[in-house]
C-alpha cells in the first residue's frame, strides 16, 4: 500500500492535529458507546466515564511508545461489554460491582502473564479460524438483547416510536453511506451518525438545552472499595478474556501485516501485555477494560497516514475531556435509543466480517463442520433467555452468560466431539 507517511514518520504539526482529529473523533465515538454500563447516582456515573476517557488515553499512548507501537485505536472491549452486562443482570436487585471488577483485574492479570514468552503461539493453535468466527458472531448475537433494551428502554415506552423509526432509518443509511463514502468521510461514519441521531432526538423531545445548563459533578471513589473473589465470575470473565485476547492479537497482527513489519509477533506479545497491563487497572478502578481495535486498517487506508505519533495527540485529548465533568456530562447525554441503534449497526459490521472469514477459510465446507458454528449460537442465544431462578447461585455468572456457554460449547465441538480424526 501506498501510504503518505509511514510508521515511524512524524508529519508536520499542523498535518499531524488533522490526521489525529480523526483518530480522537473515532475514540470518543467507541468509549461513548460503553459508557451506558456505568451504575450509581448520575455523579458517580461521571465519573466513571472520566476513568474510562483516561484510561483509554494513557492506554493509547503507552501503546504507541512502548506496547505494539502502531496506530491502532484503543477503546474499550465489547467481549467484556457482554460479561459486565450478564453480570449486572444475573446478580439482580443492587449489583456487587466489586465482585465484578475484581474479576476484571484477574483476567487482566491472565493476559499480562501469557504474553510472557512463546505462550500466545501456543494459545493461537487453540483457537482455530472456525472458532475465532464463532467467537465474533457469540459477540454480535449475546449483545442482542442489550441492544433491543437501548433502543426501546423499558422505563421510556413513549419513546419506543423514535427508536423504531430510527432503527428503520438509521442502519440502512449507515450501511448506504458507508458503501459510498471514501477517505476520511468514511472513517467518521460512527461519530457522524452519533451526532445526526443526537439532533434528530433532541430536535423532536428537546433538553438538550439543560444538560449544557445543568450543573455536572462527579463523585465516587477512584479505586473500587473493596476486593472480592466470586470463583463463578472469574471463571466467567476468563473466557471473555480469551475473546479479548483473539481480538487484541488479531488486530495487531492484521495492522502488522498491512504495514510488512518484520517484528510483528515482538509487537504483539508487547501489545497484548500492556493490553492485560491496562485491564489489570481497569479491575482496579472498577471501569470496563480496553483492547486494540480492528477498524484502524480502515483509518489507515482511507487516509494514506500510518504514523503512529498521530495517536498520541488523539490519546492527549481523551485525557484531557476526563479532566471537564461538563464536557463528559454533554458526551454522556447521547440517548439510549441513539447508542443501541449505533451498535446493531456495528454488531452487523462485525457478522459480516465473520461470514466473511467463514466464505475465506472454508470454514464450513461440511454439514458436520456448519454444525460447530451453528449448535454454539444456539446455545448462547438460549442461555441470553435463560430464566436466572432456575441456575444453581454458585454458577450463575457462568452459566447466565450466553457467550461463554457459547465459546465452552465450540471449544468442545471443534476439538473433542466432532473433532476429526487424522
Amino acid at each position: 500500500m501506498k501510504l503518505k507517511y509511514g510508521l515511524n514518520d512524524r508529519p508536520a504539526t499542523g498535518q499531524l492535529l488533522l490526521y489525529s482529529l480523526q483518530w480522537f473523533v473515532l475514540a470518543v465515538a467507541v468509549v461513548v458507546t460503553s459508557l451506558f454500563i456505568s451504575t450509581g447516582t448520575p455523579a458517580e456515573k461521571i465519573l466513571y466515564a472520566q476513568k474510562v476517557f483516561a484510561l483509554m488515553g494513557v492506554a493509547t499512548i503507552v501503546q504507541v511508545f512502548w506496547g505494539h507501537r502502531l496506530p491502532i485505536v484503543v477503546g474499550p472491549a465489547a467481549v467484556l461489554l457482554v460479561g459486565i452486562i450478564t453480570a449486572l443482570s444475573s446478580q439482580g436487585g443492587e449489583p456487587n460491582t466489586n465482585k465484578i471488577y475484581t474479576a476484571v483485574a484477574i483476567g487482566g492479570v491472565a493476559v499480562t502473564l501469557l504474553s510472557a514468552g512463546r505462550t500466545l503461539e501456543r494459545i493461537q493453535k487453540i483457537f482455530t479460524p472456525r472458532i475465532v468466527v464463532v467467537i465474533l458472531m457469540l459477540i454480535a448475537f449475546t449483545l442482542s438483547p442489550t441492544i433491543k433494551n437501548l433502543i426501546f428502554p423499558p422505563q421510556e415506552a413513549a419513546r419506543h416510536t423514535f427508536g423504531l423509526w430510527f432503527t428503520i432509518i438509521g442502519v440502512p443509511a449507515m450501511a448506504f453511506a458507508a458503501s459510498r463514502l471514501q477517505g476520511v468521510a468514511k472513517s467518521l461514519l460512527v461519530p457522524i451518525s452519533l451526532i445526526v441521531g443526537c439532533v434528530a432526538y433532541y430536535s423532536i423531545y428537546g433538553g438538550f438545552g439543560d444538560i449544557i445548563s445543568s450543573p455536572s459533578q462527579s463523585d465516587g471513589a477512584i479505586l473500587i472499595p473493596a476486593i472480592e473473589f466470586d470463583a463463578s465470575m472469574i471463571l466467567a470473565f476468563i473466557f471473555c478474556y480469551i475473546a479479548l485476547l483473539i481480538n487484541d492479537i488479531g488486530s495487531i497482527q492484521a495492522l502488522g501485516a498491512m504495514l510488512s513489519t518484520d517484528d510483528t509477533n515482538h509487537r504483539c506479545r508487547r501489545g497484548v501485555g500492556v493490553t492485560g497491563v491496562f485491564n489489570v487497572i481497569a479491575g482496579a478502578i472498577g471501569v470496563i477494560g480496553p483492547v486494540n481495535y480492528s477498524m484502524s486498517p480502515g483509518v489507515i487506508a482511507s487516509s494514506s497516514c500510518a504514523s503512529r505519533y498521530a495517536l498520541v495527540p488523539a490519546g492527549a485529548g481523551l485525557i484531557i475531556c476526563a479532566i471537564f465533568p461538563k464536557l463528559i456530562a454533554i458526551l454522556t447525554a447521547i440517548p439510549n435509543s441513539i447508542i443501541g441503534v449505533v451498535l446493531l449497526y456495528l454488531m452487523g459490521t462485525q457478522l459480516a466480517a465473520a461470514f466473511s472469514m467463514l466464505v475465506a477459510d472454508k470454514s464450513t465446507d461440511t454439514f458436520n463442520n456448519a454444525l460447530i458454528v451453528g449448535i454454539p449460537v444456539m446455545v448462547a442465544l438460549l442461555f441470553c433467555m435463560i430464566p436466572m431462578e432456575v441456575i444453581p447461585a454458585i454458577i450463575k455468572p457462568l452459566m447466565g452468560n450466553g457467550f461463554v456457554m457459547g465459546v465452552i460449547t465450540v471449544i468442545l465441538l471443534e476439538h473433542v466431539i466432532l473433532r476429526k480424526k487424522n
